[in-house]
């Protein structure tokens, strides 16, 4: 299918074909990312601004390198260094980016729907990487991208979300494509962070952490959202991680072949033993990886897949 859409906000309201779209492509920016020469020209002559208004390691770098490899101009853009501090709108930081004649607007904000608000004010591309506990598309897309690799499909596959649902965007993203795609998704952690009204989006929510692996295809740990939290959620992280901690012991009543994700930043000893995490089944360091081919296909595309395909350039 062609891509029609100027922006990628979130993964609501993306079509099943339009993630596979996306997830297509990316399997041949992945198989770009294995040659000896990694840099194609789609985005030639493109200027792309990360504007990050919300810290970030994987991610911010993670979009600088896909667009680094598209052969785009890329500028980032500090907040603590610019005129935010002084008490400029992110309307007005945006316009003046416009102005500089950018292309790609990516932002990362902790308002949700700071992503949708610029997409309807700008004519630059806007890309969300991560607003609030809204949504993080790209991050929903690798993780998809990761387990249909390893697992051959998405269809059927059984897939648990564990840990701070509530406060997370991530999880967000996840529920929307995984059901888009026909996986069957199950929600865990304490009730105070996985509310019932979950069961709304489609998914089986539950605090049985032994109910929610046991059959699972697909274990998908999220960190506890500490800084989103207006209140104190359950009594320790030593509760949590005796409830709700992955370990060897749990892992060994897992299918024996259980894929363990991760989005980061890993909480080592609190949502995940560092064996576990170091481990076989683990693929968190794959969806790094993964993600930088899926945001390579998502500026692609936006920008209207011109330059040929993956395999020309």
């Amino acid at each position: 299918m062609r891509w029609s859409r100027k922006d990628l906000l979130d993964l609501q309201s993306l079509s099943p074909e339009e993630i596979t779209a996306i997830l297509d492509t990316a399997r041949e920016f992945k198989a770009v990312g294995g040659r000896a020469i990694k840099k194609v020209p789609p985005l030639r002559g493109r200027t792309v601004v990360n504007l990050f208004v919300e810290p970030s390691t994987r991610t911010r770098i993670s979009f600088e390198l896909a667009a680094v490899r598209l052969s785009a101009d890329v500028i980032n853009f500090t907040a603590e260094a610019s005129s935010l501090k002084k008490g400029e709108t992110l309307k007005d930081t945006a316009k003046n980016l416009q102005a500089l004649r950018a292309d790609f607007i990516i932002i990362r904000h902790s308002a949700a729907g700071a992503p949708h608000f610029l997409a309807r004010v700008l004519d630059a591309h806007v890309v969300n990487a991560g607003d609030g506990a809204h949504e993080h598309p790209t991050q929903g897309l690798l993780d998809v991208f990761t387990m249909r690799e390893h697992k051959g499909r998405i269809a059927g596959l059984k897939v648990t979300i564990l840990g701070d649902i509530l406060y997370s965007r991530v999880a967000r993203s996840n529920i929307w494509a995984l059901q888009k795609l026909g996986a069957e998704v199950t929600l865990c952690g304490p009730p105070t962070l996985v509310p019932p009204i979950f069961r709304e989006m489609g998914c089986r929510v539950t605090a049985n952490l032994d109910d929610a692996v046991a059959d699972a295809d697909v274990v998908n740990l999220l960190r506890i959202q500490h800084e989103r939290q207006r209140q104190t959620m359950f009594p320790s992280l030593g509760e949590y991680t005796s409830l709700f901690g992955i370990t060897r012991d749990r892992l060994k009543k897992m299918k024996p072949d259980v894929l363990i994700m991760h989005p980061g930043p890993i909480n080592r000893g609190v949502e995940v033993e560092s064996d576990v995490a170091d481990g076989v089944h683990s693929v968190i360091l794959e969806q790094v990886t993964n993600g930088l081919a899926v945001r390579m296909a998502a500026l692609y595309l936006i920008n209207g897949a011109h330059g040929g395909t993956p395999e020309e350039n």
